[in-house]
């Protein structure tokens, strides 16, 4: 891997209506001609995606949406494109023009607020009509900064990029590690990679990558071995490793494999944490001992790929939940961004690990499924449970702790 992973990216949205100008700024802010131009309105359908590095940012991500006011039947599915591009946007820019700024625009502007994401503002084509002091005042007063851009000649872009820099939002710049707290500096992680028929040739996966490099940062050991090398690999270490770390599916033997002295998680799990909330998850694992034959689960997975056999979304997960509740459960899959606008009918909602999520993306997904009274764990934290290694592969996490003790609480007094 050359580039940093998507989800690692700040996303940044360019929203606005058709034709103002919103493909010509993101070409002018990555100095490329990553979308098409033209004079014609709505030249750009589905949201268009651009990595690039902005110092001292670091990896960013631009999205060139559709125009938000686009008509027709087709145009309406370019504005639910351009929406659910905002589901994952950590800093919208709203372009428009001085002469079309009008309530929709201002609507635009509640809509981020109230989902938390930070705006800017771009006037664009000034050289044709500068905004009036009453509309730089009224959006200036709502503590939005303006920029004023002649994206095609690359005016006002150096500026855009001064204020993008001072618009970072403090979670991104103060994110945490992987394994923050976990694996001090001089300690040793041992990182259990099965090598099976979905491992990608010649390669490490996403998360075991991440981590890796995660290690590295805090100056912490890292060694790797398959499932199969686990014993020998701990009984010619002189001293146990700080953390074991193994993929979800390996959670039975490595947990027997492994001494219970020696803490346990996974990948998943530990990406549970990073980028959504560790909490919610362990509350929706412990919903599938309430599931009955026949309830509807949900099956989220971040990244679009052709299942083979023996998925672990398609195939295992169904297993073994059918197996622990006694009985067929009904499931539906989505893959990448795609995620129903109706929850209703399900019992649970399992995500995958979300390696290829930015924290933005998979906490709104949290959102939706809070509003609806809709149980969500991910991966790992589901397969723990089910495979009776629960509460050892959270043991290493202080912020679950009481809700583990109250589940134990739960069980004594119905037990």
């Amino acid at each position: 891997m050359k580039k940093t992973p998507k989800g690692m990216r700040l996303h940044i949205g360019i929203y606005g209506r058709r034709n103002v100008g919103k493909s010509s700024l993101v070409n002018a802010i990555t100095r490329q001609q990553v979308s098409i131009v033209s004079d014609v309105a709505g030249t750009t359908t589905d949201p268009v995606e651009k990595p690039m590095e902005m110092l001292p940012i670091g990896p960013v991500l631009f999205i060139d949406t559709a125009g938000i006011d686009d008509e027709g039947d087709l145009g309406k599915k370019r504005i639910q494109k351009s929406r659910k591009a905002m589901e994952r946007t950590d800093i919208a820019i709203i372009v428009s023009t001085a002469d079309l700024w009008e309530d929709f625009e201002q609507n635009l502007i509640n809509e981020f607020s109230r989902l938390k994401i930070t705006v800017i503002v771009v006037f664009n084509k000034v050289d044709i009509l500068s905004p009036r002091a009453d509309q730089l005042d009224s959006i200036s007063k709502q503590g939005i900064s303006v920029v004023q851009s002649i994206a095609f000649k690359a005016v006002g872009i150096n500026e855009l990029r001064d204020v993008l820099i001072a618009n970072v939002p403090d979670y991104f710049l103060k994110s945490p590690s992987v394994t923050a707290n976990l694996v001090p500096p001089g300690e040793m992680a041992l990182l259990v990679v099965p090598i099976d028929y979905e491992a990608p040739k010649g390669r490490l996966i996403l998360p075991q990558v991440q981590v890796l490099r995660d290690l590295l940062d805090n100056d912490a050991y890292s060694m790797v071995v398959k499932e199969t090398g686990l014993v020998q690999a701990l009984n010619n270490l002189k001293k146990p490793p700080a953390l074991v770390i193994t993929d979800s599916q390996s959670f039975k033997e490595v947990g027997r494999d492994t001494p219970v002295e020696i803490p346990l998680t996974s990948f998943s799990i530990l990406f549970a944490r990073l980028k959504g909330d560790l909490k919610e998850f362990v509350k929706g694992a412990l919903s599938i001992g309430k599931l009955i034959p026949g309830d509807n689960i949900l099956i989220a997975e971040s990244c679009s790929h052709h299942p083979i056999k023996g998925d672990i979304g398609r195939e295992k997960i169904p297993l073994w939940l059918d197996k622990y509740v006694g009985g067929k459960l009904n499931y539906s899959t989505v893959q990448g961004h795609d995620f129903p606008e109706d929850l209703s009918k399900y019992k649970l909602v399992v995500q995958c690990g979300s390696c290829t999520f930015n924290p933005r993306l998979l906490k709104t997904r949290l959102n939706i499924c809070r509003s609806a009274n809709v149980p969500i764990t991910n991966y790992g934290v589901a397969i723990a449970f089910m495979h009776g290694i629960f509460e050892r592969a959270l043991a290493p996490f202080d912020e679950v702790k009481g809700i583990l003790e109250e589940n134990r609480k739960e069980a004594l007094l119905a037990g």
